[in-house]
């Protein structure tokens, strides 16, 4: 995987310094409202289609390996892509960038401050929720036209959005990418081969077994180590590391398992449990980042800061080692002409992951009035006709929710 890659139609080799990952994922860190499917409309905007760091077929093939692992999807796509920009370091900074603005926001509430109540608290949280709509949907539109040109893969892609709209299960998303890529391989079996332009993903296949070894070997001995030491700084880091490793689909999935291996123990209360998690409904970023919360209240380990900074190593850390031991391998495998057909039926399937994020949670979870359709439409025709920017549509539907909160 250490093949340059060829940049867009028109563009210059892509490469970028550190800084810049930095700069661009600090901004989608402290702008990305709306959970981990909203994340990935974000990153299409600011990064595909504005940017032009890698194409619509890279994007998407990108999403369909990192909802395949486990571990927080959104994250591991804007590692991957940090990756391919400037290295190691791009993907650190990338890291850091979307992750640290709600991790410091869930740290200063853990100690009190940042809590949102009142009218003007609740308007805006409701507003920043409306964003999601208009990105979610924005994404939908543009993805499925480059996606799913033909009746075989729009025709896989609705089975998908079905699929996941009525299973309850959380192996549903993974369940319809498999499907997806099933139904391609003999869908679009005969589909003229479009090469692939190789990912520029600087991982080589020993630095990919390592990253494996590390994954199992953590996975296996911190539990192991957890009981000879009986450390309380272990345990806390076996109970983060567990729930990140065996999350598949990310975001809200991680819950059930944060509660078993936290609030089970009694290392944290259920009010503060849950309270911390209505917090991070609230911010932009990843929702892993309700580590940090978890880390600094929690009655063992270091607490604290350095508490928040252990939870959010341990919570993504796994996804990150299996994602690196994945990488480079990948490139060998869709140059393939059967795997070019699966990869087909896989990008129509995350426009239908899309497309029923869409309806839920996205709009059964944001718009519940004339008004809130009115600001989530408002925001769409920004973003589409008027080409706005993701950030002034953001302030636009703060703004708006928060109008709409002291008018009630």
């Amino acid at each position: 995987m250490a093949t340059e890659a060829q940049p867009p139609a028109g563009k210059g080799p892509q490469t970028g310094n550190i800084l810049e990952v930095l700069l661009v994922f600090l901004r989608l860190g402290l702008t990305s409202f709306g959970g981990p499917i909203a994340h990935l409309g974000y990153f299409r905007e600011e990064l595909v289609v504005r940017r032009k760091w890698l194409d619509e077929q890279a994007y998407a093939e990108l999403v369909g390996l990192c909802q395949f692992l486990p571990g927080p999807a959104s994250s591991q796509v804007s590692f991957s892509i940090g990756l391919m920009r400037a290295g190691y370091g791009g993907a650190l900074a990338a890291w850091i960038g979307f992750t640290l603005p709600s991790a410091v926001a869930l740290v200063l509430f853990a100690y009190g401050a940042g809590a949102l109540d009142g009218p003007v608290g609740r308007g805006l949280v409701h507003g920043l929720k409306l964003v999601a709509v208009a990105i979610v949907a924005q994404a939908v539109w543009h993805m499925a036209r480059t996606l799913c040109p033909d009746r075989e893969r729009a025709s896989i892609a609705v089975v998908s959005a079905l699929v996941i709209l009525f299973s309850s299960s959380s192996a549903a998303q993974i369940g319809a990418i498999a499907l997806g890529g099933a139904a391609g391989l003999w869908l679009c079996r005969h589909a003229p081969p479009v090469p692939p332009r190789p990912i520029r993903m600087p991982v080589s296949r020993s630095a990919g077994v390592l990253a494996l070894i590390a994954f199992f070997g953590l996975l296996i001995g911190l539990p192991l180590v957890d009981v000879m030491t009986s450390s309380p700084l272990v345990s806390l880091f076996d109970a983060f590391f567990r729930s990140g490793a065996l999350v598949f689909g990310g975001g809200h999935v991680v819950l059930p398992l944060l509660s078993e291996a936290i609030v089970a123990p009694g290392w944290v209360s259920e009010s503060a449990f849950l309270a911390g998690y209505g917090a991070a409904q609230a911010m932009p970023g990843p929702l892993f980042t309700f580590a940090a919360y978890l880390g600094t209240v929690a009655t063992i380990g270091p607490r604290g800061i350095a508490g928040a900074v252990l939870g959010l190593i341990g919570i993504f850390l796994p996804g990150i080692l299996i994602l690196l031991g994945t990488l480079p391998f990948w490139d060998t495998f869709r140059q393939r002409r059967g795997a070019q057909a699966a990869m087909s039926g896989v990008n129509a399937a995350v426009v239908g992951l899309l497309a029923a994020a869409l309806y839920d949670p996205v709009w059964t979870g944001s718009v519940t009035s004339i008004g809130d359709f009115g600001i989530a439409l408002a925001g769409l025709v920004l973003l589409t006709a008027w080409r706005a920017p993701p950030l002034a549509v953001v302030v636009f539907s703060a703004l708006g929710g928060i109008a709409m909160a002291l008018a009630h």
